[in-house]
């Protein structure tokens, strides 16, 4: 069994995630979102590896054979340390991004946009410059991440987020854009809308280029729907507006929830009847037929862990 595991601090290296599903590179995914703790980019580094580690061992239980570090933070903090834990290939989107620039001029002028860790890591621009590119800016933006996690990727108030980090920016030059963040993806219309002439480099199509450029991984040939992600949030007390925003976001993924017992450290309150109602209209609504793992919650309130399973459509 070709199995990757793939982890970020919350919902957006599921971005990531996407793009090696959609590749088809692997039998199964795993995902961890650490959505307890996000952002890691505003965490010391001793910290960002003591999660990064856990999250491997997390992975570990899993056996997978493959892990794809899908948070910038992490990837700039704590690949080594992972590394020396894991007995199987552990790749960042770091290198990923940076290779994805491999055929383009080095006199372009790139804005490398990312978590605060990210960024004062120099990671990015050191890759860079070796690689040649001279003309490089370098800003931290981390108010993308929780707008990211609240759903909020367009309108006035991204617009005025926007603004405040790129005011003093002449957009018209820039050329390319670096997504430091998994998170960023999601921003894609906004960050278009504001650099009408500048090309985004997406971690999940750089890691889907490095995969099969540096791992020689190809395409596996499975019939529709063979290949699936079971996904993991450490919480997820949102979990209504995160299913609105994911249908919306990524149109193309099912989501079907397995709800499994106890695991989190807080109580957590919904309607169970309204998940299950969401639920059913997500399956009807992209395959046309009801498939429900069922839900044991061992009462309306409870400590829950949140499972789901994406298929690919």
């Amino acid at each position: 069994m070709n199995r990757c595991g793939i982890f970020d601090s919350g919902i957006g290296g599921l971005s990531v995630a996407n793009e090696i599903l959609k590749a088809k590179l692997f039998d199964e995914i795993i995902y961890f979102g650490d959505t307890a703790r996000v952002p890691y980019g505003n965490k010391n580094e001793s910290t960002i590896i003591r999660y990064s580690l856990e999250a491997l061992e997390f992975l570990k239980n899993f056996d997978i054979n493959f892990l794809v570090v899908a948070c910038n933070s992490a990837s700039s903090a704590a690949l080594e340390d992972l590394r020396k834990e894991a007995s199987f290939p552990v790749v960042g989107v770091i290198e990923a991004g940076v290779r994805a620039l491999n055929d383009e001029d080095k006199n372009k002028n790139i804005l490398l946009v990312g978590t605060k860790r990210t960024i004062k890591s120099n990671k990015y621009q050191n890759l860079l410059k070796q690689n040649g590119f001279k003309n490089i800016t370098a800003i931290a933006t981390p108010l993308f991440v929780p707008l990211v996690e609240e759903g909020i990727v367009e309108g006035e108030i991204t617009d005025k987020v926007f603004e405040l980090y790129f005011n003093d920016i002449d957009k018209k030059k820039i050329d390319i854009i670096i997504l430091g963040c998994t998170h960023y993806p999601f921003l894609s219309k906004t960050f278009k809308k504001h650099f009408p002439n500048a090309k985004l480099i997406h971690s999940g199509q750089a890691i889907v280029d490095l995969l099969k450029n540096k791992f020689s991984l190809k395409e596996k040939k499975t019939s529709k729907g063979n290949s699936f992600a079971i996904v993991k949030f450490s919480d997820l007390s949102k979990v209504f507006e995160l299913f609105l925003f994911l249908e919306k976001e990524l149109p193309q993924i099912l989501l079907k929830a397995q709800i499994d017992k106890i695991v989190e450290e807080k109580i957590i309150s919904f309607d169970e009847k309204k998940l299950e109602d969401m639920l059913f209209s997500l399956m009807q609504k992209h395959f046309g037929f009801i498939n429900f793992a069922g839900a044991f919650l061992g009462g309306v309130i409870g400590f829950v862990n949140y499972f789901f399973i994406i298929i690919n459509a």
